[in-house]
C-alpha cells in the first residue's frame, strides 16, 4: 500500500524526522525477524508503549506470534504467549488501527488481560497492497491512546505491513514457480519419466561389517587340562611344521612323574624281595604274582605321566599363521582339554567373513556377487561370491543379532587375514519402486502389523 506524500501536519520536524528514520529502517530489512524486532523496539522512538507483539499469518491464515518487545526469541509454549495467542485469534478481522480497553473485555478475556498487559491496547492490522492480512501488531500501556498517534501509527505500519508482505514474498516465490512449472508439458514429460524408471530392474544389496579370514584354519586347542605358561611365537606370524608354539606349566606333572618313579622303584623292590622268598617258601608265591601286578601299575601310571609332559609342548601340524589375541590375556590362565587357543591360517586360503544384520538381510544364496570395501583402502574394493549363509542369527562382535555369511574372493589379489571393512552384499532383481520402498514399507509394516 502506497504510503502518503506528506506526514500530517499536526507532527512536528523531529517526529517526521523518527517516521521517516524507521520507513527506511523498515525498508532495510532483510528478514521478518530484522523487521519484527524493528517494529515492536524501535518504534518506541515515535510512539511511546510498554509492550508490543508481531503476528504474521502463516500459510493457512493463522496469525502467529512472530516477534515480542525485549525478547530475542519467543516460546509459544510459555503461559504469557499461550493467551496472548489466543486473545489475538479471538479478535475480528480489523481494517484499521483499533484500541482496546480492560474496562470493554469480557470476563475470560480480562482476567489474562489484567494479570499480563496494561489496562489500554491498540490493534494494528497489517496488510498487503491488495488488502489480504498480513499480521497484527499490537500496543500496550497504561494511558489512552489518542487519536493523533492512532494516524501516526497507521502511517508507519503502512510500510511495515508493505515491507512484511515483500519478505513473506520470498518464501512463496519458489512454491509460485512450482506450482506453474508443474502446469507444463515438461512437467508431465518428467512425471512420466520418473514413474517409468521406477520400473527399472535393479538388485537389491545391502552392506554389512566384514572382515578378512581364512577359510579352512584348523584350530590349535589345549591337548589337556592345565594352565598356559609361554608362547613361543607371536600372533600373525608365519610359522613351520613341527615348530613350538605355546607350551602348558609341567610343574604339576613333573611333581607326579618324580612320585611315580619313586612309587615304581618301591614296588620294583617289592617284588624282589617276594621273588627271594619265593624259593624257600612255596606259598610265598602267590605275594610274588601281587608285587609284580604293582610294579606293572606303577609302570603304567609312569609312562602314562610322561606321555603327558610330552604333550606339554604344543608344535605346529602344518605351515601358517598364527592367529590369535594377546598373548598376555592367554598366560597364567586355565583351559580345559580341547579348548582352542589359535589357528593356523594358509594366507592363500583367505575368503571373506560378513556380519549381516537381522534388520538388513535379503534372501541370498550361494554363488550371490559381493564386493569388499577394506578400511586400508577403500577405493579399490574386492570382488567375490558368496559360499555359504548361516541360516540362524547369532550375535556379532559388535553386539547385533546377525547371520554369518562365508565368501571367497574371485580376483587374484588376496588381502591380508585380519584385514576389516564392509561388503556390499548383491541378491534378487526388483524393480526400482521396490528397492526405494523397503525399508519403508518394512518399518510401516513393523509399526501397524498390516
Amino acid at each position: 500500500m502506497a504510503a502518503p506524500d506528506t506526514a500530517p501536519a499536526r507532527l512536528n520536524p523531529p517526529a517526521i524526522e523518527t517516521l521517516l528514520h524507521l520507513e527506511g529502517r523498515a525498508r532495510a530489512a532483510t528478514s521478518l525477524t530484522t523487521l519484527g524486532f524493528t517494529l515492536t523496539n524501535e518504534s518506541l522512538a515515535l510512539f511511546p508503549y510498554r509492550q508490543a507483539a508481531l503476528f504474521l499469518s502463516d500459510a493457512f491464515g493463522t496469525l502467529r506470534l512472530s516477534a515480542a518487545s525485549g525478547l530475542v526469541s519467543v516460546a509459544e509454549d510459555s503461559p504469557y504467549t499461550a493467551w496472548l495467542s489466543r486473545y489475538v485469534r479471538s479478535l475480528p478481522a480489523l481494517q484499521v488501527p483499533t484500541p482496546l480497553d480492560l474496562a470493554d473485555a469480557s470476563d475470560d478475556i480480562a482476567d489474562g488481560w489484567a494479570e499480563w498487559l496494561p489496562g489500554h491496547l491498540l490493534a494494528v492490522p497489517l496488510g498487503a497492497p491488495d488488502g489480504t492480512r498480513v499480521g497484527l501488531a499490537l500496543y500496550a500501556r497504561e494511558q489512552p491512546w489518542l487519536e493523533g498517534e492512532i494516524e501516526l501509527v497507521a502511517r508507519l505500519h503502512d510500510t511495515y505491513g508493505y515491507c512484511a508482505w515483500a519478505l513473506s514474498r520470498k518464501h512463496t516465490r519458489l512454491l509460485d514457480r512450482l506450482g506453474h512449472w508443474r502446469q507444463t508439458r515438461a512437467a508431465r514429460w518428467t512425471a512420466l519419466a520418473l514413474a517409468a524408471s521406477l520400473l527399472i530392474p535393479v538388485r537389491l544389496s545391502t552392506l554389512a561389517p566384514a572382515e578378512v579370514v581364512a577359510l579352512h584354519a584348523p584350530a590349535v586347542a589345549a591337548p589337556q587340562d592345565g594352565v598356559i605358561k609361554t608362547f613361543h611365537v607371536q600372533p600373525n606370524v608365519p610359522v613351520k611344521a613341527g615348530q613350538p608354539l605355546f607350551s602348558l606349566d609341567d610343574t604339576t606333572l613333573s611333581n607326579r612323574r618324580e612320585v611315580a618313579v619313586k612309587a615304581l622303584a618301591i614296588a620294583q623292590a617289592d617284588a624282589l624281595v617276594a621273588q627271594q622268598k619265593a624259593f624257600d617258601d612255596t606259598r610265598s608265591k602267590a605275594d610274588m604274582a601281587a608285587a609284580q601286578g604293582r610294579v606293572k601299575e606303577k609302570e603304567a601310571e609312569l609312562a602314562a605321566i610322561t606321555e603327558l609332559l610330552g604333550r606339554i609342548e604344543v608344535r605346529a601340524e602344518r605351515d601358517g599363521i598364527a592367529v590369535f589375541g594377546d598373548p598376555n590375556d592367554w598366560l597364567g590362565r586355565p583351559v580345559q582339554t580341547g579348548e582352542r587357543v589359535m589357528q593356523l591360517a594358509d594366507p592363500r586360503d583367505a575368503g571373506v567373513l560378513v556380519w549381516l544384520p537381522v534388520g538388513d538381510a535379503l534372501n541370498l544364496e550361494a554363488g550371490a556377487p559381493l564386493r569388499l570395501f577394506l578400511h586400508t583402502q577403500p577405493l579399490s574394493p574386492l570382488d567375490g561370491e558368496l559360499l555359504q549363509t548361516s541360516y540362524q542369527a547369532v550375535t556379532s562382535p559388535d553386539g547385533v543379532a546377525s547371520y554369518r555369511l562365508r565368501g571367497r574372493f574371485t580376483g587374484t589379489e588376496t588381502p591380508r587375514i585380519g584385514l576389516k571393512g564392509t561388503a556390499r552384499v548383491s541378491g534378487d532383481w526388483a524393480p526400482l519402486a521396490y528397492y526405494v520402498m523397503r525399508r519403508p514399507l518394512a518399518s510401516l509394516r513393523e509399526w501397524t502389523g498390516l
